[in-house]
């Protein structure tokens, strides 16, 4: 039997955009770009396909979630800063009936201890921080299992 081809949208939040140049002994030297392609190749392995986005704004991400509904079957997403500080977006997230990963690609527990709340984690089927950007990659593998479990 083959498996359904699922849309996933993978949000991304504010200074995500500077990856590669930003602190990259926190964050690891690859750019935005290049995580979006290695997403869009392994969501083809797993019968999948990636709408990948980013925005410094934090309204702007709140409205990539609301037309999610309805849309896509899962929502990926690292919150960046906002994560910590947004109860907006998990006001939206919280509307949806689709799966939400969050990930980080540092380890936030790690860190600064404003980084160890988040408002996304409340909404978040899970989370999955500190790999870097591989993060990415598990959590597709983790969304992929989730929407196959819901089938």
């Amino acid at each position: 039997m083959a498996k359904q081809r699922h849309n996933i949208l993978i949000l991304n939040g504010p200074n995500l955009n500077m990856l590669g140049v930003r602190e990259p002994d926190v964050y690891g030297f690859k750019n935005l770009s290049a995580i979006a392609l290695e997403c869009g190749e392994y969501a083809g392995e797993l019968g999948c396909a990636v709408d990948f986005r980013q925005s410094n704004h934090e309204g702007e991400l709140v409205t990539m979630i609301q037309e999610a509904r309805g849309a896509f079957s899962g929502v990926i997403i690292n919150g960046g800063a906002y994560s910590h500080t947004s109860i907006a977006l998990q006001d939206a997230l919280k509307i949806l009936d689709i799966p939400v990963i969050e990930v980080h690609l540092s380890n936030t527990f790690k860190r600064e201890d404003f980084r160890h709340h988040s408002y996304i984690s409340a909404v978040a089927q899970g989370v999955i921080c500190g790999f870097g950007a591989h993060g990415y990659i598990l959590a597709l593998d983790a969304m992929r299992a989730l929407l196959d479990d819901a089938a």
